[in-house]
């Protein structure tokens, strides 16, 4: 089991990762992304919103949960995943779920399984 400390350290690793892809400016449409920290400081999402070509545009790029003392990867549409991320900056591949595979498949990854 993670430290408190080692949890507060690992939600403000995820937000810094978050802020960076928010700072990117979009070249196109009127969008822009936005890094969302829930209270309880427990989910991290990045979301697109905007317009383009008159079309609404609203959803959810990635989203992370701190549970007991894994991060969980609910959602990650970022192009080299947010895990390489994580793993770059010093979270160890055993602190990181990805969530939105099933148990099965988590077996043959070299993150944590639950």
């Amino acid at each position: 089991m993670e430290t408190l400390e080692q949890l507060s350290q690992y939600s403000q690793k995820i937000q810094d990762i978050l802020a960076e892809y928010a700072s990117i400016p979009y070249h196109y449409g009127e969008l822009k992304q936005e890094a969302i920290v829930s209270e309880d400081r427990n989910h991290y999402l990045l979301v697109t919103h905007g317009w383009e070509n008159g079309v609404r545009v609203h959803g959810c790029v990635t989203h992370l949960e701190i549970i007991d003392d894994k991060i969980w990867i609910h959602r990650d549409g970022l192009e080299d995943g947010i895990a390489n991320d994580l793993v770059r900056i010093g979270v160890p591949k055993s602190q990181i779920v990805i969530g939105f595979h099933p148990p099965e498949i988590r077996v043959h990854t070299e993150f944590a399984v639950n």
